[in-house]
């Protein structure tokens, strides 16, 4: 059972990690995109210097636009996916845990309360609210 959630986990992450991958690559694309533009203004290197200044500045303009991608925008859709997968991921946890601790031999009860202590404390109800919901079902 922990083999085919690690391997679900695993394999719900691989969008998240491609879009990592792009985001990390975008600075260094942003790089290039900045020598190529000077490699263009070494061209003009007998213009005045207004279009010297008109090219560096656009030279530039692609770092900073690689940066901005990369922190800004792609990085953080990849740390969201990251953080949904890992979300979803919590529920299959707390069921594994139950179900362990039962076929384990545990009284349904105690596979219950093992199941409540891998809720995380955010979401994790106390002991007499579950207790009042299991009686009430």
């Amino acid at each position: 059972m922990e083999l085919e959630t690690d391997t679900h986990h695993h394999e719900a992450m691989i969008p998240a990690h491609n879009i990592a991958r792009v985001a990390d690559a975008l600075p260094g694309l942003g790089i290039v995109a900045a020598v190529l533009g000077v490699v263009l203004t070494m061209g003009k290197i007998s213009d005045p210097p207004e279009v010297l200044g008109e090219s560096i500045g656009a030279a530039l303009v692609g770092t900073f636009l690689g940066v901005l991608m990369c922190y800004g925008f792609v990085g953080p859709v990849a740390t969201n996916l990251e953080a949904k997968v890992t979300e979803d991921g919590v529920s299959f946890q707390i069921i594994r845990i139950s179900l362990v601790s039962f076929v384990g031999g545990s009284a349904p009860q105690m596979a219950v309360e093992f199941g409540r202590r891998a809720i995380p404390t955010s979401d994790r109800p106390s002991f007499n609210e579950l207790e009042e919901t299991v009686r009430k079902k």
